[in-house]
């Protein structure tokens, strides 16, 4: 029976987790994942190895936060804390071969600085799998990304430390970490808004001012309404 190459990808990830969990990733060897995926050594030539397995746990993750469908009628901060913590959920079966993973990666400066590139990939699907991904925000997206994945990356360090099956922990970390970005992008809409320039020769006196804005030196109404992180 042939394998797609997703197919062994997400296999072989499985079966590494699940040892990890009970010996260090950093002795697993690709044999020992084939022999627990129930796939041939073979299987994996050309498709994966440990290190590209591990590589690709953030996105296998990732998908968690766009397997249901969010509330529309939410706050964009309540839809951000939905669906990240759907993968929080995705993860827990796994535990204790993800925290093996996350310490033997952090021992290692390369494999932290792809993990920098894959928070921000996780972010991004994030803002995509709370329905955030528009580009009629008042905070540019790649800014949104790189503070929902300090964000992210807040709430992993305490479900690291979770022992509460209800992960109290967790969500208080990602609920703290959510109000604090949703505080930021008010005050950066203000500043984007909200700040004057020297008018120039056509009359132009606000930076930034939306279409509908006068040209004549009048002041818009005010910042746009809404404080979310998106």
């Amino acid at each position: 029976m042939s394998h797609t190459r997703e197919d062994i990808i997400e296999k072989g990830l499985i079966a590494a987790l699940e040892l990890a969990g009970e010996r260090s990733w950093s002795h697993l060897t690709l044999s020992d994942i084939a022999t627990a995926a129930g796939l041939k050594l073979s299987d994996f030539h050309g498709v994966a190895t440990t290190d590209s397995l591990a590589d690709a746990t953030e996105g296998y993750f990732d998908k968690a936060m766009s397997g249901e469908s969010v509330d529309l009628e939410e706050s964009p901060r309540e839809r951000l804390f939905d669906v990240i913590m759907l993968r929080f959920e995705a993860m827990e079966p796994y535990r204790e071969g993800l925290k093996d993973l996350m310490n033997w990666r952090e021992r290692s400066p390369v494999r932290l600085l792809k993990l920098v590139g894959a928070r921000k990939t996780s972010a991004d699907w994030a803002l995509v799998s709370a329905g955030l991904d528009g580009t009629d925000q008042a905070v540019p997206r790649d800014i949104r990304a790189v503070a929902v994945a300090f964000a992210m990356a807040r709430a992993e360090r305490a479900w690291r430390k979770e022992t509460d099956p209800g992960f109290a922990r967790t969500m208080a970390e990602l609920d703290k970490a959510l109000r604090q970005l949703e505080e930021g992008a008010g005050r950066f809409s203000k500043m984007r808004w909200g700040s004057r320039r020297k008018p120039d020769e056509e009359g132009e006196a606000w930076e930034g001012d939306p279409p509908s804005s006068a040209a004549d030196g009048s002041e818009p109404e005010g910042p746009p309404s809404g404080t979310s992180p998106a």
